[in-house]
């Protein structure tokens, strides 16, 4: 219903000087969405409180509210265009009074868990970039044709919103910092079976597409918004969902916009995400009440964190996936479940980060299965990847490995779906051996190099080139060790 909208907003954008990529597609949808939301919220919440006879506050004082600067109506409840603000005019109102207005919520409210408070965080963190009047009042007419008004009209531009942020991962190198493939979370959170009650954490939430989909598995059930008979939730379950169980935070300001957007529109009104960087939260200071049941995350890797943020962390090193393994390592509650996507390097490396972390993993967790992805599951990011499931509180006793072969090359055209997945996730119940799973028992780990590399006994070996990432990588991180080797004798001198 909503989808020519989309493409016709799409090219609005395309025509405006100030957006040039996919990324500034979907920051000025996002904005414009958010606003549309909050007016039909706000709208929903009014009506309801009228057949309770009571008055209703608005969050919005009136000029600001969508009704009266974006989609002004006459009587007949048709647009008004001889009132409607458009060129000049309406960039005006948009960058010097709507923008200060809306960010000023943050310092207006206390309680970080609001609307209010969200209100003022997106809108402190994006600009509108819109450089014509005109193409912004062609733009905001067509999001006033989209409806938050039913469960139905949200899951429907949740599907097209997922689009947008799907579009906007592949757009660049770095797609996997955006998107990670949905089939493969969904995959995850199948074998993680989370319940109602327990608290879901995200330390690197990006669009949080983990969040969504956990949503959806613990509202609707397995088969998610397109269940036939979803499982039917208490007033109490629905308001645990609502507000006690999501929980995400993102050092970046698109992504962390987009995630808020994204949980909106699947369901949350106010999505528990801080923007905020993870990493500069020392270790050492972290409580039992900061502490979650269950993990799910894609951390941003290859990035090269400061020694001061390195100081926070036991195992010091600056590959940003490592530091966020260890964030969430002590982030887990004891018997907590994580699944994390991280390099496939990681498993082999032999700077000492690497076999420092591994030995931390299999001695304090229960790694009992590693996820091995083939080249192209992450679209515009050309690194191999593994997933980690483990449970903290007890060592690793045995890992069970599975190589995923869906038989096909991966890429835009040919991407991962879930009958892909749908092997591993069975298998995976009772650790199933086959040709492409096996069990390595923790007695057959070498101690000195705590490798677990991705080695199929059922396979004959195969001495491919190595992919030049990975060299790299492996350059970058003894490159690393030896100027710590260094300033280290410095220090002794």
């Amino acid at each position: 219903m909503f989808e020519q909208t989309f493409r016709n907003l799409d090219n609005v954008l395309r025509q405006e000087a100030g957006c040039a990529t996919e990324l500034d597609y979907t920051e000025q949808t996002s904005w414009m969405l958010f606003l549309k939301y909050l007016a039909d919220l706000e709208k929903e919440r009014s009506m309801e409180a009228e057949l309770r006879g009571k008055s209703y506050d608005f969050l919005l004082e009136a000029p600001y509210r969508w009704s009266s600067w974006a989609a002004p109506k006459n009587e007949d409840s048709e647009f008004d265009h001889d009132i409607a603000l458009t060129g000049d005019d309406l960039i005006e109102f948009v960058n010097g009074k709507l923008f200060p207005y809306l960010q000023g919520f943050r310092e207006r409210t206390a309680e970080t868990d609001t609307i209010e408070y969200k209100i003022g965080e997106i809108f402190s963190e994006i600009r509108n970039k819109f450089t014509s009047g005109y193409s912004l009042r062609d733009a905001l007419e067509l999001v006033d044709t989209l409806s938050f008004g039913s469960q139905k009209e949200k899951h429907e531009l949740s599907h097209l919103y997922e689009a947008k942020i799907r579009n906007m991962g592949n757009a660049g190198r770095n797609g996997g910092e955006y998107y990670t493939p949905r089939p493969l979370i969904r995959a995850m959170i199948r074998v993680i079976q989370p319940e109602i009650g327990e608290r879901i954490y995200d330390a690197a939430v990006g669009s949080a597409g983990f969040l969504c989909e956990a949503y959806d598995y613990l509202r609707y059930g397995p088969d998610g918004p397109d269940a036939e008979n979803p499982p039917k939730l208490s007033t109490e379950d629905l308001d645990t969902l609502q507000r006690r169980t999501f929980h995400g935070k993102e050092k970046k300001s698109l992504p962390y916009v987009i995630g808020i957007m994204n949980m909106i529109l699947h369901g949350i009104e106010a999505p528990n995400i801080v923007h905020t960087n993870s990493l500069t939260e020392n270790l050492d200071d972290v409580q039992e009440k900061d502490r979650y049941d269950i993990i799910l995350a894609n951390p941003p890797f290859g990035g090269k964190e400061r020694k001061e943020i390195q100081q926070n962390f036991p195992i010091r090193t600056g590959e940003t996936a490592f530091l966020f393994l260890q964030h969430f390592i002590k982030h887990l509650k004891a018997g907590g479940r994580a699944a994390i996507v991280i390099k496939n390097t990681f498993l082999s490396n032999s700077d000492n980060a690497s076999r420092a972390l591994r030995q931390e993993l299999l001695e304090n967790c229960n790694l009992h299965t590693v996820l091995d992805c083939p080249g192209g599951t992450f679209l515009g990011a050309g690194v191999k990847t593994v997933v980690l499931f483990f449970e903290k509180g007890a060592p690793t006793q045995k890992t069970w490995y599975y190589q995923l072969d869906p038989g096909r090359s991966l890429g835009k055209t040919n991407p991962l779906n879930d009958d892909d997945l749908e092997d591993f996730v069975e298998k995976q119940k009772t650790f199933a051996d086959s040709e492409q799973s096996w069990t390595v028992p923790f007695d057959q780990v070498d101690t000195e190099t705590w490798d677990l590399s991705v080695k199929n006994p059922n396979k004959a070996e195969e001495a491919p080139l190595r992919d030049p990432q990975e060299i790299i990588d492996e350059i970058e991180a003894l490159d690393v060790q030896s100027r710590e080797i260094l300033e280290g004798i410095r220090g002794m001198l």
